[in-house]
């Protein structure tokens, strides 16, 4: 039996494909809607917000504390004051906080990729993303741009209020050498933590392994490995950790045997696309 087909139903036919393209093309699986998605999805958590009231309440609060507390050993450094004092950066003490915020920052880097695995939502997203990959990209994007926004305004006003604290001739000013760099590479390296604990997150899959984790390799090790490493081997080891690599630019003057600042960067941002290149890979090959 053979069916005919009329000119029309043929001429037709091809716009009735682009018209059902055009439908759904909203419904497409894009980079930005990705983000987006993601974005949301962090948004509407609770702990998002509270964790980041914490780090900027620790930033400013501790930093505005330790300008405080040692503001009459500032005072006694200035001319004809005590020369033993003289050795005080009066930006380190208003960006004091920064060393707690930073587990803290890393905490919401975890909780944005191991809260899903463990509700289970993970599923979903990988359902609606299958490509896997663009989820992690929206991921980093979002915790990212979220760490600096965060972590930047943060060190300034951590700044601004820890010298008015210290007073006038024992406080320092963004345009003296090296305080703009110790000020926004502060901010910029507590948004590298963020981007750490989301790597860790994505290779543990679980909060509390990831958060462990995090806090011997910024905390834990270099102590720990100062300690047990033998002398020849520490200058190979100790300033290539995270903490020691980011101290070197977050510091008026690195400490001694530490990196140069650039290098200091360069080895901090090897360590974020190391771990997140493994997280990638992981995430590509693993079940949800």
């Amino acid at each position: 039996m053979t069916t005919i087909v009329s000119n029309d139903a043929r001429t037709a036919a091809p716009h009735v494909g682009l018209r059902n393209r055009a439908e759904t093309a909203h419904l497409r699986v894009t980079t930005p809607r990705v983000v987006l998605s993601e974005w949301v999805k962090f948004a509407s958590l609770r702990s998002s917000w509270i964790t980041i009231l914490a780090a900027l309440a620790v930033i400013i609060g501790f930093g505005a504390l330790a300008a405080a507390v040692a503001s009459g050993d500032v005072q006694s450094a200035r001319p004809g004051g005590d020369p033993g004092m003289a050795g005080l950066d009066p930006t380190s003490l208003s960006l004091a906080g920064a060393q707690l915020a930073q587990i803290i920052v890393g905490i919401l880097g975890v909780l944005a990729v191991s809260g899903e695995y463990s509700s289970g939502m993970i599923r979903a997203t990988l359902a609606a993303v299958p490509r896997r990959l663009p989820v992690l990209w929206g991921k980093v994007v979002v915790i990212g741009v979220v760490g600096l926004v965060v972590a930047v305004p943060a060190a300034f006003g951590a700044f601004f209020l820890g010298q008015s604290i210290l007073g006038a001739g024992a406080n320092a000013a963004l345009s003296d050498d090296g305080v703009l760099r110790e000020v926004l590479g502060t901010g910029v390296y507590l948004a590298a933590i963020g981007l750490l604990g989301l790597a860790l997150g994505a290779l543990l899959r679980h909060a509390a392994g990831a958060i462990g984790a995090l806090f011997v390799l910024l905390l834990l090790a270099p102590n720990l490995l100062g300690l047990l490493l033998p002398d020849s081997w520490e200058p190979h080891v100790l300033p290539y950790l995270p903490s020691n690599a980011g101290s070197s630019f977050t510091s008026l003057v690195p400490p001694d045997g530490m990196l140069s600042a650039g290098t200091g960067a360069a080895v901090l941002a090897a360590w974020l696309v190391v771990l997140l290149g493994a997280a990638a890979v992981l995430l590509k090959r693993r079940d949800a």
